[in-house]
């Protein structure tokens, strides 16, 4: 969900040399692309409109063109939101879905803390934010993943070093 930590597990990989593909940069720039502000009302809207034209892994999809111009051998996906997305990474690479977990005071206390322009400022627009994402699949998703790492209770680091001793089993294991 929002605000859980995945950019910081993610930053953890992109430290040991993998490159990072944010798919909510994606929706920013088509919002901005739009001559849109950049604030959650219209990056939701973008989103879902990209998902009703283009199906439910649009954006993975605009990730997976954006991958294969830029040559990128490990890339880690930041802020899959859908089964669809999921399977489209699947059909392209080798995939470790790792879910970060936080509770929801948790993750608002993140969300105000990094102060994007398309983050909440109050509690009910982090609850539509998070009934947003949940409508397009981000709770099977995460049901789906191969691992789950808690970020309730833990620093920032315990958090990258989880992370890169999970990506580093699953690459040792890997034919």
């Amino acid at each position: 969900m929002p605000g859980a930590g995945k950019s910081t597990a993610a930053e953890a990989l992109v430290a040991k040399g993998w490159r990072r593909v944010v798919m909510g940069d994606v929706v920013r720039e088509e919002t901005r692309r739009r001559g849109l502000p950049e604030d959650a009302k219209h990056t939701g809207e973008v989103m879902k409109e990209l998902r009703r034209q283009h199906g439910p892994a649009a954006i993975a999809d605009l990730c997976l063109k954006y991958i294969r111009k830029s040559g990128f051998d490990r890339v880690v996906i930041d802020g899959i939101r859908s089964v669809a997305e999921v399977e489209a990474f699947k059909k392209a690479a080798d995939v470790l879905l790792i879910a970060i977990q936080a509770s929801e005071p948790r993750r608002f206390s993140f969300l105000k803390e990094r102060g994007r322009t398309d983050d909440p400022n109050s509690l009910e627009m982090f609850h539509r934010r998070d009934e947003r994402e949940l409508e397009v699949g981000i709770g099977e998703a995460i049901a789906l993943a191969d691992e789950v790492v808690s970020n309730e209770h833990t620093t920032p680091e315990a958090l990258t070093a989880h992370t890169l001793k999970l990506v580093e089993r699953w690459l040792d294991a890997s034919p």
